[in-house]
């Protein structure tokens, strides 16, 4: 152990020189290194969290740089898969912390064994299909699952601990309707508004992994910033009844596949991510050999970047596309097929 790293975290008599050799000894997945995400890992991997999973399906973007802390104009100009950069960035910050890139798309296919592998989960997602995801992985593998989201001015935090508090499933019960909520697209994000969301995760991952998990608090918290409230709602599995599909029938409806898995729009944008065929595994540089000059193909070691059209499509090495420019998913299906043959 690093102890003039660590000095000023283990003083604290919550924390102390066991906590720390816990943290050490602890293994984290942020699920989605965006806003929230970034932040917390950034923090988790500064108090010495021993390994961290940085799972993300999307690359760096300009528009991200405002609130999406780990990234910089080159991440964006190459472009670079946020799960690689994020990696890179903090290994550079703590070189105690081994940090793992998965990029990827966190499916039905994939969750589970990632969720098993760590000790918690920091919920990073930009969509509800991902959280009822997490939160079904996590109540059946007995993980918990420290959920946030934030758009606006406004955010909110919510911790699961398996078979002590309500799941997420007991807050949310189903996803809302699509284009019926705001989203950091339509109604813009406060930077400060997702970090203070992105740390109150962070501090709850780390009562838990350093063994306080009687200090987490069991309310669903709320804040706005801007306008100065706060406040916090009491969900227990006694208040929502005994009904919940997920904590009480375990039931898990997402991570079983009969529900999500469908071509899905990103974040409010018009972005669509089309799935990977089966099996598919593309070879970018051939790929990116065979498109006109009029493509403007840019292709990395984990990506293919072209113009199609009025479209902009990034094939990953995994075989997913995003296409952007539609909100059309069977458009964005027909751009895929048209150029790429998958």
């Amino acid at each position: 152990m690093d102890h003039g790293r660590y000095r000023r975290q283990t003083r604290l008599p919550e924390i102390g020189e066991d906590g720390q050799q816990r943290l050490l000894d602890s293994s984290v997945l942020v699920a989605g290194c965006g806003a929230l995400g970034s932040v917390a890992a950034m923090l988790l991997a500064r108090a010495g969290v021993g390994r961290l999973v940085l799972a993300d399906r999307d690359v760096v973007e300009r528009q991200n740089l405002h609130r999406q802390v780990l990234y910089d104009d080159e991440d964006a100009d190459i472009p670079t898969p946020k799960a690689q950069a994020a990696a890179r960035r903090l290994s550079r910050a703590n070189p105690d912390v081994l940090c793992e890139a998965v990029v990827a798309d966190l499916d039905r296919t994939n969750v589970l064994a990632l969720v098993e592998s760590v000790d918690l989960v920091i919920d990073g997602a930009d969509n509800f299909e991902l959280r009822f995801l997490l939160n079904e992985a996590c109540v059946r593998a007995g993980r918990p699952f420290v959920s946030g989201g934030a758009v606006g001015t406004y955010g909110i935090q919510f911790t699961v601990l398996p078979g002590q508090t309500a799941c997420y499933a007991c807050v949310v019960d189903e996803p809302p309707a699509p284009g019926s909520t705001p989203t950091c697209e339509t109604a813009g994000i406060l930077p400060m508004v997702s970090t203070m969301v992105a740390a109150t995760q962070a501090t709850e991952a780390v009562k838990i992994l350093v063994g306080h998990s009687d200090r987490v608090r069991r309310t669903l918290l709320s804040m706005d910033p801007w306008i100065g409230t706060r406040s916090e709602v009491a969900i227990t599995r006694a208040t929502v009844g005994d009904g919940c599909p997920v904590c009480v029938q375990h039931r898990f409806d997402w991570l079983e596949g009969r529900r999500g898995g469908q071509a899905l729009r990103l974040c409010g944008r018009d972005v669509i991510q089309v799935p990977p065929s089966a099996g598919a595994r593309p070879d970018l540089a051939k790929l990116a050999a065979s498109l006109p000059t009029a493509a403007h193909a840019v292709v990395t070691p984990f990506l293919l970047r072209f113009v199609a059209g009025a479209c902009e499509v990034t094939l990953f090495a995994d075989g997913r596309a995003l296409v952007r420019g539609t909100e059309d998913p069977a458009r964005a299906r027909a751009v895929v097929a048209e150029y790429l043959g998958m």
